[in-house]
């Protein structure tokens, strides 16, 4: 009986956050389909979420594309496919791991940044000061921010992308000897446009999912500073859930 009992309210908790998160993001969503947008504000978000999450986001992609080119020069080398290497490298970036690696480095600093000001406003009841002046958190809080991911995140996995390529590029020269001109005539036979916008697209999805994730657990914070903190770790580990479940159907349907 108690596991039942347990099962029932994790049932009921799981349909009340899915419901709830819906429920925000179709708000925000009206907002910006009526272009009730603040302008000032989504500029400010996106410096702030996008334009100082570039370092870590092109260190990230740099030594990601490196240790690609690393392995498969390695292996191509030895077996005498070195002109495959720059394919490999391009493949593996645009299509999967730029744009999922960014998505997750940017979660773990912008979706806890997120989860943690909105949460903080909801314990010093800032957010019942909006709603008693008649004024939609939603509209002030949640769109902003979720506009300027959706800007920055793809703009981010396009840097991302091409340092990664550049990255693997200069290791298979070092390591393998692989021409530079070997390399990108590689790329351009493994890839093209529709993979490039294909990884955008999951951008988008990614924005949308880490935005809303940070919001809704921010503004759902209870208990205080304790409260703050788990509405933080909770909203960065499950939009890194999300973001590999999403990015496993994308793929499947993209380019299954």
């Amino acid at each position: 009986m108690r596991f039942l009992d347990r099962f029932g309210r994790a049932t009921i908790d799981f349909f009340e956050y899915a419901g709830g998160l819906t429920m925000l993001s179709a708000e925000s969503l009206g907002f910006m389909v009526r272009l009730r947008v603040r302008i000032a504000e989504t500029i400010s978000q996106a410096a702030l979420l996008g334009v100082q999450s570039l370092v870590i986001v092109l260190l990230t992609s740099l030594f990601t594309g490196a240790v690609i080119s690393l392995e498969s020069a390695q292996q191509a080398v030895a077996y005498g496919f070195s002109a495959f290497v720059g394919g490999a490298v391009a493949y593996a970036s645009v299509r999967e791991l730029g744009p999922m690696l960014t998505a997750v480095v940017v979660a773990g600093r912008v979706g806890a940044a997120i989860a943690a000001e909105l949460g903080s406003m909801v314990v010093t009841e800032q957010i019942e000061a909006l709603r008693s002046m008649g004024l939609e958190p939603a509209r002030f809080l949640v769109v902003p921010r979720l506009v300027a991911l959706l800007l920055m995140l793809p703009l981010l996995t396009i840097f991302a992308d091409v340092v990664s390529i550049g990255g693997g590029m200069w290791i298979a020269q070092v390591y393998a000897h692989i021409s530079y001109e070997s390399f990108i005539s590689s790329v351009r036979q493994s890839i093209d446009m529709p993979d490039v916008l294909k990884g955008i697209l999951k951008a988008f999805v990614f924005a949308t999912i880490i935005a809303m994730v940070g919001a809704y657990q921010g503004l759902s914070t209870r208990g205080g500073a304790a409260g703050v903190g788990r509405s933080t770790t909770f909203a960065v580990v499950l939009a890194i859930i999300l973001i590999f479940i999403s990015n496993f159907v994308l793929s499947f349907f993209l380019f299954g």
